[in-house]
């Protein structure tokens, strides 16, 4: 079926040449499922595994995936491998990526296509097209709790293109280059977190020594971080209760509820992300360079999560430790999360909901610098936090330029 149909974007050269067709899946691929090969996944196999966790949620192969040290030669460059099965919420159904080399192998609960005439079709092209409509495919899984794509609705997909395939990959190269630049930054991104990682090691000392194995120069003679009792630096405070309900878009004053410390924010609290309408006299308020701690959470390692707050006059809920210290909170805060957040989280008690409680924080012993060298290594770990900061917010721009994109690129069937 052929349409001369409109796009919000157009290239200068297609709008007389440029018609549409809907084509299904089965015309334009081979069609096969993958085999069981979990019993050859081994740690140094040649070959890389395609299986349920290999595509993310953009629809990219990761970069780690399982490795297997023989093939069934199914897979070639340029091939589709499609997910089967998903949990009840189905999101991952019909994600579809491209194989960029010849040394991958497809397992159970995935499928493969074969483009049959690349001289019609663009396997780029099909892949966006798929994973822009992945709508379908949620809607076509069957189960209760792991929803399954049989052959027939992936086969039956249909799948609008321009007839002439010099259209196809102009769209196709359009949404690769752009993909080409968010995977640059995520790489950079990548690298940020290593680093950051690799700084906490050795900025803090390890279990059972008394300086880290990297000091700034100006640091070097000052001799070993001394031992504090947490009980003899800091006051310990309870927040107020500010429950989900007292949450308002509109509201007043700005807040910061114990599950946010977990979900929203790191280890400096500056800007918040909620406020409330509760009268001022029943709040507990923060100063800044505050330190809180939850002291209800799911699990252990959630519960041991330290934040600083930058700024004063912030509504601290109810469920939160407030420690009020003549210690850099920041510092402190990354100190916490590094070095003791183990021994935090074996102090929390419970089964379903675990309680820490400021009688026990005040058990902990910490080994500190004085303040200037806290103060330098708040600095160091913030500025690379910032750089994060900046490029998530750099990604996910571009990803909402690409759906934006993708969107205009792709017309619309009408019903």
């Amino acid at each position: 079926m052929n349409k001369n149909l409109e796009t919000k974007y157009e290239f200068s050269d297609s709008e007389k040449e440029n018609v549409w067709e809907i084509e299904t899946l089965d015309d334009i691929c081979e069609y096969w499922n993958g085999g069981s090969h979990e019993d050859g996944v081994c740690k140094d196999g040649g070959y890389n595994l395609i299986s349920l966790n290999s595509i993310n949620i953009e629809g990219n192969l990761k970069s780690d995936m399982k490795k297997i040290s023989y093939t069934d030669n199914s897979l070639k460059r340029g091939n589709l491998v499609m997910v089967l099965s998903d949990v009840a919420h189905g999101n991952f159904l019909g994600l579809t990526a491209i194989i960029p080399g010849d040394n991958y192998v497809l397992n159970q609960r995935m499928a493969g296509l074969r483009i049959k005439d690349e001289s019609k079709n663009n396997a780029d092209y099909i892949r966006y097209y798929i994973n822009i409509n992945q709508k379908y495919f949620k809607t076509h899984g069957q189960g209760s709790s792991q929803l399954n794509l049989s052959k027939k609705s992936v086969t039956d997909f249909p799948v609008l293109k321009p007839k002439k395939i010099k259209f196809q990959k102009k769209i196709a190269d359009c949404l690769s280059s752009l993909d080409e630049v968010i995977t640059a930054y995520e790489e950079k991104l990548k690298a940020i977190q290593n680093h950051k990682k690799g700084l906490m090691q050795n900025l803090f000392p390890q279990e059972g020594k008394t300086v880290p194995n990297y000091r700034f120069p100006e640091f070097k003679n000052d001799g070993d971080w001394k031992e504090r009792n947490f009980d003899s630096i800091a006051t310990f405070l309870k927040g107020k209760g500010i429950s989900k309900a007292d949450i308002v878009d509109d509201g007043k004053t700005p807040c910061i509820r114990y599950g946010e410390l977990y979900t929203t924010y790191k280890e400096t609290i500056d800007k918040v992300v909620s406020y409330t309408d509760i009268p001022v006299k029943d709040l507990v308020f923060s100063k800044a360079n505050d330190v809180i701690i939850p002291s209800s959470g799911e699990t252990q390692l959630d519960i041991a999560t330290a934040s600083c707050v930058l700024n004063d006059n912030i509504a601290l809920g109810g469920d939160l430790n407030i420690i009020r210290s003549t210690s850099n909170g920041v510092f402190l805060s990354y100190y916490l999360n590094n070095a003791k957040k183990y021994e935090i989280a074996r102090m929390a008690q419970g089964n379903a909901v675990v309680h820490l409680y400021p009688h026990q924080l005040k058990t902990l012993n910490l080994q500190l610098p004085e303040i200037n060298e806290q103060q330098k290594i708040a600095n160091c770990l913030s500025s690379v936090d910032e750089l994060k900061v900046e490029l998530l917010n750099k990604i996910e721009q571009l990803k909402l330029h690409k759906k934006g994109l993708m969107q205009g690129l792709f017309p619309k069937i009408e019903e």
